[in-house]
């Protein structure tokens, strides 16, 4: 399946609103399995200092791009109003912790 990263940079001044929905959102990111979604990371983004949370990275694998912007429209981030901004993009690991999906070998 392909992995697509989701970029979500919060509203300027919504780190309450954040803070408020952060138990609905980790309980919906946790729970995509059954929607065939496949966590491979997720965290906040930081401001340097790391002492403000200013937005959301999502690795997700999934059978394409409209399932990924179906939980993107699903996430209580996105309905409580907390990411200003979205970007998703198509990813493909090569190095890192984050290896790619096994592929059919081919045979000669």
């Amino acid at each position: 399946m392909p992995m697509f990263a989701v970029h979500a940079i919060d509203r300027p001044g919504s780190l309450q609103t954040r803070l408020d929905h952060y138990a609905a959102h980790r309980a919906f990111v946790e729970d995509q399995e059954e929607q065939g979604i496949a966590v491979v990371l997720s965290g906040p983004l930081q401001c340097d200092n790391g002492e403000v949370m200013t937005g959301s990275l999502l690795v997700l694998e999934a059978c394409d791009r409209a399932a990924i912007e179906a939980f993107v429209a699903q996430d209580p981030f996105t309905r409580a109003g907390v990411w200003g901004q979205v970007t998703i993009t198509r990813f493909h690991p090569r190095k890192g912790r984050i290896q790619p999906p096994l592929q059919k070998a081919s045979m000669p």
